[in-house]
Parts: C-alpha cells; sequence; structure tokens
C-alpha cells in the first residue's frame, strides 16, 4: 500500500474572556494544526496569544480562522458582507494573529473560513473571492477548505496553494458537501464513527453520506471540531486509529 499522509486539525482558541469553549492544551497534544480563532467569531487577545505560545512550544502549525464579524452567533450566521469589506477583514483578522504567532517563534501558516463563512464559500464566487482577496492583501498563504469549493478554485486563480480538507465529526451530503448544522445527524458524535471515518477518509478517500450514498473525499488534512462534546478525547482516539491504520499523521507542507 502506498504511503498515506494526513494531516489533523482542529478548531482552537474559541474562548472570550473568562469563558472557553475548547480545551486547547489537550488538542494540542494531538493535532499537527491549529485552526486559531482571530477574534471575529471567538476569541481575544489574551486567548491568541496563550493558543500562538502553546502551539509554538508543541510544534503545532498555526492557521488563521477567519469569520463573519458574529461573535453572538459565534460565526455561524450567514451574513451579506460587501466584498471590499470582508476582504479587509479577513486580512485583518490574519494580521492580528501574525503577531501572536511571531511573538511565540512561530508564524501563521495557512488560513481557513469558520462557520458559515467556510459554508458560504463552497458556492458563493463572490464571497470566496473576497476571502482570496483579504489572503493576498495579508501577503498570501495556503487556503485549506472543501474540496470543489468556489474558495479552492478563487485560490487556484490567484495563485494561493489550496489544501482539501475533510471532516470526521460532520455528515456529508450526496453531493459532498456538509449537511447543515440545522437538520438532525449533521455532527457525529459517536466516537467509534467517527474513527471510522476518519480512517475511511484518510486511507481510502471515502465517506458514507448521510442519506446512504458513497462520497469520495480526497483531503491532505483531516479536521475535529475542537467543539464537539468530548473533542480532546475524540481526537486522540482518532489519531491513534490512524496510527494504528498505517497512516502517517503530518502537517501539510
Amino acid at each position: 500500500m502506498a504511503d498515506t499522509v494526513i494531516d489533523l486539525n482542529a478548531d482552537l482558541g474559541e474562548g472570550f474572556g473568562r469563558w472557553r469553549l475548547t480545551d486547547d492544551e489537550a488538542l494540542l497534544t494531538v493535532v499537527t494544526s491549529a485552526n486559531v480563532a482571530c477574534g471575529f467569531h471567538a476569541g481575544d487577545p489574551a486567548t491568541m496569544r496563550r493558543v500562538c505560545e502553546l502551539a509554538a512550544a508543541r510544534g503545532v502549525r498555526i492557521g488563521a480562522q477567519v469569520s463573519y464579524r458574529d461573535l453572538a452567533g459565534f460565526g455561524r450566521r450567514s451574513m451579506d458582507v460587501p466584498p471590499d469589506e470582508l476582504a479587509a477583514e479577513v486580512a485583518y483578522q490574519i494580521g492580528a494573529l501574525e503577531v501572536f504567532a511571531g511573538a511565540a517563534g512561530s508564524r501563521v501558516a495557512y488560513v481557513k473560513p469558520h462557520g458559515a463563512l467556510y459554508n458560504r464559500v463552497v458556492h458563493d464566487e463572490a464571497q470566496a473571492a473576497a476571502v482570496v482577496a483579504g489572503v493576498r492583501l495579508a501577503g498570501g498563504l495556503p487556503v485549506l477548505g472543501l474540496p470543489g469549493s468556489r474558495l479552492l478554485a478563487a485560490a487556484a486563480e490567484a495563485g494561493l496553494p489550496r489544501v482539501a480538507e475533510a471532516f470526521a465529526d460532520r455528515a456529508y451530503t450526496a453531493a459532498g458537501t456538509l449537511v447543515p448544522r440545522s437538520r438532525p445527524g449533521a455532527v457525529v458524535e459517536d466516537e467509534g464513527a467517527v474513527v471510522a471515518r476518519a480512517v475511511a477518509m484518510a486511507r481510502d478517500g471515502r465517506v458514507t453520506a448521510l442519506t446512504g450514498e458513497p462520497v469520495e473525499v480526497r483531503a491532505r488534512s483531516l479536521c475535529v471540531h475542537g467543539d464537539t462534546p468530548g473533542a480532546a478525547l475524540l481526537a486522540a482516539g482518532v489519531r491513534r486509529a490512524l496510527d494504528e491504520a498505517g497512516v502517517r499523521v503530518e502537517a501539510f507542507g
């Protein structure tokens, strides 16, 4: 069997002030890439600094998880933001995180949209182009996104590196997109199911849709959501299963 390599990423720093959602310390012992909230859906300066320091100390790559400006809705409400404004806000978030990553002796290595913005740029060409414009404004970085999305197409057109991503703990439609969180079964919480899906995605490039159809998912990075109940234990189980299946867990280039 050919050597199989996969990156394991999780959303981190999703807290604000005294409130914390993600178990950053535990997740950073498992993942190879950290999608750090940049203050628009979650995260504050102190949290961003702390997570960057932890990630740098453990050799975990730091990514900017950019979002619509939606703290109250955790970035999961779709918004009609004018393209120029969205591009500036994306660049602003990347720049803010870069300060803390650099201070920790690391750097921002990639960009991944969050929540409603992530789902919007799967199909919306204008919003996808705005996100890419923001990434270019911030210096140009690899973009992490859903295979076949307008976001990755726009990144390709702009000459930016693209990284295809799959989700171990989210249900898929037959078209290869994520089932909306408003629908029952959208989030996969059973540890055995998440682990089995992760191995199938990494090793075989496939997953079963919520409606039963086989779906091809060729990805270089695999996500386990940091806000899923028991996320740290879930991520550890995924990593252990990948190791046992002969899949090398390693950050993308």
